[in-house]
């Protein structure tokens, strides 16, 4: 009895030893990820063995396809950085398109499709993004109520307020209905439109804007970005000679451009995407009013686009971008800024290194959770960052970040300049 106890305990031991050695060369403990849907999202970069897969959701078709492209390559470049681990953790990424090229920007519809794949996926854990706020509010509760969830997000884009918190500019049950369950599972790193519409009337005023026309797009970015710019407009003693929606199918806007030209109005802020026709309507809007300032929000980033579909009627536009610029990164950010640039060739676009910082955030999240799909988003809301990509910040109980500086580009000589960052004051902000 005692020879036969010593092997079995013999060969328990062997065993054990020799499964410690499999799973150490990956053979044991681990299986093959479930991709995301191809006809959606990238082939899987990273180890095929990962304990996690995570996902970047971004339009990747239209004009802004070369930002967002560059994005997904900021992001994949932080995770190889980091060797594809989050602490004792190992993930792996894919990169999915919200857009279709009917509509050269993002689709509701792929939204939808793209949000029921992630929760579905048994081996997802979080998603990065998304770049425009109207996805994000279609996402958002899909991945609330997700298996083993919430899911949590982190967009280095969204900037309508709602998503976050109630205000003016807001609709109903907002920010609530976005999250069926009761618990947050969504961050930005960047300024809400609260922060970016107070930041345009502040430069409104500082250009000498007494008198401006406000156009929106009837969309949640678009519309809100415009409300919250009126009411701070309102609040420093600009007057508002109209608050009108721009049809993005129309194929003139000479009728609009010349109401506001009879307006007098010094000064015309668009609230909308440069895809929705944007060139058109700020070449007629131009044509009418040679001397009016030209605001523009983020929905107007890259310039390049604006200067393709615009031409010579974009000169001396201005576009507000939440977020600080490339010049003033330090530390980090500056390390990150040289490094890419050996990656891409060039100097990297502002939304990239935000982007960049959001895989910095989950990667983070991963490392500190216990591997759950809760627990990472648990983990999102206790970011604090210090010295950072962007800086230091943390994120506060509603997903917002507490750093909500706003950078001012200037089109001049038929490229995007730098011309200054604002960051506007409470009071301003409150009012908005």
């Amino acid at each position: 009895m005692k020879k036969s106890m010593f092997a079995v305990t013999a060969l328990i031991g062997i065993v054990a030893t020799l499964l410690t050695v499999a799973a150490v060369n990956g053979a044991v403990g681990r299986s093959a990820l479930t991709p995301l849907p191809s006809s959606s999202c990238s082939p899987i970069q990273g180890p095929k063995d990962a304990d996690f897969l995570i996902a970047s959701d971004l339009p990747l078709q239209g004009a802004g396809r070369t930002q967002t492209i560059e994005m997904t390559k900021a992001i994949n470049f932080i995770l190889s950085q980091h060797g594809y681990k989050a602490g004792d953790h190992t993930v792996a990424y894919q990169s999915c398109d919200d857009s279709t090229a009917q509509a050269a920007t993002w689709d509701s519809g792929k939204c939808s499709a793209n949000a029921q794949a992630y929760a579905q996926n048994r081996d997802f854990i979080g998603l990065i993004g998304t770049f425009n706020s109207g996805c994000a509010e279609i996402i958002a509760p899909i991945l609330n109520r997700a298996p083993n969830g919430p899911v949590g997000m982190v967009s280095p884009a969204n900037t309508y307020v709602g998503l976050t918190h109630a205000g003016p500019g807001t609709a109903a049950g907002e920010p609530n209905k976005y999250y069926p369950t009761g618990k947050r599972n969504y961050i930005r790193i960047v300024a809400a439109d609260d922060f970016q519409g107070a930041a345009d009337a502040v430069l409104a005023k500082q250009l000498g804007v007494k008198l401006v026309y406000i156009l929106n797009d009837k969309q949640a970015y678009g519309l809100g970005l415009a409300s919250n710019f009126r009411n701070a407009a309102k609040k420093l003693g600009i007057k508002v000679a109209g608050f009108e929606a721009w049809d993005s199918k129309a194929s003139s806007y000479e009728a609009l451009a010349s109401k506001i030209s009879a307006s007098k109005a010094t000064g015309i802020f668009i609230g909308g995407l440069i895809c929705e026709n944007g060139g058109k309507l700020i070449k007629d809007l131009r044509a009418k009013n040679p001397n009016a300032k030209l605001l523009l929000p983020d929905g107007f980033t890259p310039a390049s686009a604006v200067i393709s579909g615009a031409g010579a009627a974009a000169e001396g536009a201005t576009i507000s971008v939440a977020g600080l610029p490339n010049s003033q990164l330090k530390g980090a950010g500056k390390k990150f800024l040289a490094d890419f640039k050996k990656v891409v060739k060039k100097d990297a676009d502002q939304y990239s290194v935000y982007a960049a910082q959001a895989a910095e955030v989950m990667i983070a999240a991963i490392q500190r959770s216990d591997g759950s799909r809760a627990s990472v988003t648990a983990e999102l809301f206790k970011t604090k960052v210090t010295n950072g990509i962007i800086g230091s910040f943390s994120i506060n109980k509603d997903g917002d970040t507490t750093s909500n500086v706003v950078s001012i580009y200037r089109i001049k000589g038929g490229k995007q300049t730098e011309y200054k960052v604002i960051t506007p004051p409470t009071s301003l902000v409150k009012a908005a």
